[in-house]
């Protein structure tokens, strides 16, 4: 095969390309990188993706790295289904809601950093936890009000076609639950959530499905 996917069954970056490739139909061979055993910083990852993140995706002759821009490749490579609309306003909007996301909320509360706040700081669970909610009410609570005042979701986040944007939202709405994250102050964050779960594409790439998952 000639599409492999690096990956890591809770990465949420990872989730969102699972969910992507899915969608689109895109066969491809997962190659499984252990994140707790540090293996994205050793060399012979490294190599392929010197950043030393997930996911990483290779398409034929080509590598692809950071998962919004590799959704926007595939739905240029690939256009259908899209995942990105054709009209140049519900473009913004997909592309503001996958940001407000992907640059906003996920650098925060992603490993390396509570990592960091930990060995530099001496955050201890429940420091932690509590800066991870901190983050995902600062984000859910203007990207809720957002989608509700653009009067453009749905079914989804976009009308009723699932895009890009759904594809962030459910990785990080499933970390937020991991965390006990309280997000009953987000209705229509959740019931989104909750109807791109039903669909096959989003159940395939769900980390408890995953080989690696433990």
């Amino acid at each position: 095969m000639s599409r492999h996917l690096y990956t890591f069954f809770r990465s949420s970056t990872s989730f969102r390309l699972r969910i992507a490739l899915n969608y689109k139909g895109l066969d491809y061979e997962p190659h499984y990188v252990s994140l707790p055993k540090m293996e994205h910083r050793d060399p012979a990852f490294t190599k392929l993706n010197p950043q030393g993140l997930l996911p990483l995706l290779i398409d034929g002759d080509h590598s692809y790295i950071q998962s919004m821009a590799i959704i926007e490749y595939l739905d240029e490579a690939y256009p259908n289904p899209p995942l990105i609309p054709k009209d140049i306003n519900a473009r913004h909007y997909v592309r503001a809601v996958s940001q407000a996301i992907g640059c906003e909320m996920h650098p925060l509360n992603n490993v390396r950093v509570l990592k960091h706040i930990k060995a530099q700081f001496g955050a201890d669970e429940a420091a932690t936890k509590a800066w991870y909610a901190h983050w995902i009410k600062e984000g859910f609570t203007g990207l809720e009000d957002y989608m509700k005042r653009s009067g453009l979701a749905g079914q989804y986040c976009y009308g009723d076609s699932i895009t890009m944007a759904d594809i962030c939202l459910v990785p990080q709405v499933a970390n937020a639950q991991r965390f006990d994250c309280d997000l009953s102050p987000y209705p229509l964050v959740t019931a989104i959530a909750e109807r791109c779960l039903q669909h096959e594409a989003f159940k395939k790439a769900d980390p408890s499905t995953q080989k690696d998952a433990f």
